[in-house]
């Protein structure tokens, strides 16, 4: 597998290289952070287990402290700062754990002091605050912090802001205590989130993809698709989507199996800049995918207060198009190039994958089960975990036993021990980990694998460094909204934009997540938008969790639409192409994405939601059957004109007809659909004749 890309010539780095990608530096301090991330990890382990037991306010300002503490320095190493830079570093590490440690021994005198905080409080809030903004800083580069520092500035000096946005005025203290203390800012739900589910999650995506799990989904993409005409892209699409059922992360996506997948569409004819539009494409499409869904999924379950569940139905629908989409375009460039599979000689053996695999699929398949069945998802996250580090160990020392009854024997055991958490919790699971750590660690050829476990919970702490920080200073914006109202005065903004046309109100919805996402990831882009847009939408007359989809929907398409494409840019290095040009391909791959949150506004169905007109007319299943089938015909005409190529290239004139029925179908408009129906027929006429023609 190709591991190291150099960037095009002529084109720019832009920052978007991640360091966070690399391992842990060499030397003292390099293993010094290391254990620090093992050590963040098994913390945050401790307090999903409820081994330890904390309040929730000293458990967001420890996970905030290990934040602060690992960032600085191990950034610092990563980009070779040396001399004042990274004794700044350690110096910022410090004073971020010194907030942590005030906030853990004064909790109860900072209740009591709550409106009325001392000099020290005020200090200790700058400190937290300054901590925040410079790890983001370092972390994600200056969109989120220079977004966060102009709503700061307006809870400061928002008395002077211009007619609507002007405030009463708050003072200094406030506004500190408003930001640094309590549940509002930088200790909001947001990090809550980060502290209990996103972690959890992101150590398990952590731990299978060091078991192997990112051979597996590759193994068995190349078997299923790869033979097909396109199969390379092919592939792309299904490892994706794979990939970011336990990755949820875009960018990661992309930088892991776009290693494999860039070079293979390369190699099999297709031009660079589209190989990485499919990658990013498919990589993106990932955060839509459950059960992780890029852990906006928690957060939004959360934040709307209904069970997951509920979150997982309405994206499951979408997702499934998404990647459809995704894969239809990719054939139609297939057929347009002439471009056909691999042959099946070469390709691995789906079943074979499997077979050697199938265990690994375990936990993943249990953490479905869970969630799915009403456990909260810091459960299912826990239980999924503790699995899936059992089978890893319990794997290593099936080994070292002779084959044969012995290990029947000790398989049963392991199962039994497994299956117990149904009825006792997991702490029979994670003393059972503990049991197979020990004892991999003692036997010579169990050490490799108790590392592996030891690598993975540095590697899972690591990967969180963004997510974490990036919920943090996204409290800030929460904690303006809540002081002074801003949110409210968008709103209506937005609601009386609506009055007269709800498509434009959901227009600069979508401009608004757009802009916002040029170069914020997607969780803070979510929580921005859904805090500012989604309650106006929601005043509009759009169902909850439909108008929370919808933001979040532009906000993931954000990392593909250009100028800063987070996804395109980080596969232009593999891609060896210019970021721009694959933000373009990538776009255009995309399109789907773009009008499915549309169609599912008009009508919920689409994501499983009660109300709408249709439904009232004709019945929710039969809404839910008539929506699929319309945005499956809109998204095969769309494909169609967008590519220009069915069976054989076809003429701009079909193309322009295949548009124009892809868009009457997208429109709610009283007849479109009729139009767009008619013209469906009207094109599949046209393509058996010229089917007729060229057989005779």
């Amino acid at each position: 597998m190709p591991a190291n890309h150099s960037a095009p010539a002529g084109d720019e780095d832009l920052g978007l290289h991640d360091p966070l990608t690399e391992s842990f530096p060499p030397g003292f301090e390099g293993r010094a952070l290391f254990w620090i991330a093992v050590a963040f990890s098994l913390y945050q382990i401790a307090i999903a287990a409820h081994i330890v037991t904390l309040s929730s306010q000293i458990q967001r300002a420890l996970h905030l402290g290990f934040l602060m503490l690992l960032c600085f320095p191990l950034l610092a190493a990563l980009r070779h700062r040396t001399g004042a830079w990274k004794a700044a570093a350690w110096a910022m590490a410090a004073l971020g754990v010194v907030v942590a440690f005030y906030q853990w021994n004064q909790y109860v005198p900072l209740m009591l002091r709550s409106g009325s905080l001392n000099q020290i409080d005020v200090v200790i809030g700058v400190i937290a605050l300054v901590t925040t903004f410079a790890a983001a800083w370092v972390v994600m580069g200056p969109a989120l912090p220079a977004v966060a520092g102009l709503f700061l500035l307006y809870a400061l000096f928002g008395q002077y802001a211009p007619g609507p946005m002007v405030t009463r005025g708050y003072d200094f203290a406030q506004v500190i205590e408003q930001m640094s203390f309590g549940t509002e800012g930088i200790y909001g739900t947001p990090l809550y989130v980060s502290a209990t589910y996103i972690f959890l999650f992101i150590l398990f995506g952590a731990f299978l993809e060091k078991a192997g799990m990112i051979k597996l989904f590759t193994d068995v993409s190349l078997g299923l698709v790869g033979h097909r005409m396109g199969g390379a892209a092919k592939v792309s699409v299904v490892s994706s989507g794979l990939m970011g059922t336990i990755s949820g992360s875009g960018v990661a996506n992309v930088v892991t199996t776009g290693q494999f997948t860039i070079p293979l569409m390369k190699s099999f004819g297709y031009r660079a800049a589209f190989a990485g539009g499919v990658e990013s494409t498919a990589s993106m499409g990932g955060q839509i995918m459950p059960p992780v869904m890029g852990a906006v999924a928690f957060i939004m379950a959360e934040t709307l207060g209904v069970e997951y569940i509920e979150v997982v139905r309405a994206a499951i629908i979408p997702a499934i198009l998404y990647f459809a989409s995704t894969f239809w375009m990719v054939h139609l460039e297939a057929g347009r190039m002439n471009l056909r599979g691999m042959a099946v000689e070469d390709l691995p053996s789906p079943l074979r994958a499997l077979r050697e695999g199938w265990y690994l699929i375990l936990p993943l398949a249990v953490l479905v089960y869970l969630l799915f069945s009403g456990y909260t998802p810091l459960f299912a996250g826990t239980i999924g975990l503790a699995l899936t580090m059992f089978l890893i160990l319990g794997a290593s020392t099936a080994i070292g036993l002779p084959e044969g009854i012995l290990r029947v024997i000790f398989w049963i055991g392991l199962a039994l021990v497994a299956a117990s958490m149904l009825e006792y919790g997991h702490n029979a699971l994670w003393w059972g980990v503990i049991a197979l750590m020990i004892w991999n660690t003692i036997r010579v050829g169990g050490r490799a694998t108790a590392w592996q476990v030891i690598e993975s919970l540095a590697e899972g702490a690591k990967t969180a460094l963004p997510v974490g920080v990036a919920c943090a200073l996204v409290g800030v914006i929460i904690g303006t909204m809540t002081l002074t109202g801003a949110a409210n005065t968008f709103g209506l903004y937005i609601v009386s934009v609506g009055e007269n046309s709800l498509l434009l109100s959901l227009v600069l919805t979508m401009i608004t997540c757009i802009v916002l996402g040029m170069g914020i990831p997607t969780i803070p882009n979510y929580i921005i938008t859904s805090t500012i847009a989604a309650p106006a939408l929601l005043d509009l007359g759009v169902p909850l969790i439909v108008s929370h989809m919808f933001v979040f929907y532009f906000g993931i398409l954000a990392d593909l639409t250009p100028p800063v494409a987070l996804a395109c840019f980080a596969a232009a290095p593999i891609a060896k192409e210019n970021g721009l040009k694959i933000s373009f391909e990538a776009v255009k791959v995309a399109a789907a994405g773009f009008v499915i949150p549309y169609m599912a506004v008009y009508t919920p169905a689409l994501m499983l939601q009660d109300g709408g007109p249709l439904a009232a007319s004709i019945g929710y299943p039969a809404a839910v059957a008539y929506i699929i089938l319309k945005c499956v015909a809109a998204i095969a005409l769309w494909g169609i004109a967008v590519i220009g190529w069915l069976d054989r290239p076809l003429p701009i004139w079909m193309r322009i007809l295949a548009a124009a029925g892809a868009m009457t179908l997208i429109a709610a408009l009283p007849v479109t659909d009729e139009i767009g129906f008619a013209i469906v027929l009207i094109f599949a006429g046209l393509i058996l004749m010229r089917r007729k023609q060229a057989a005779s």
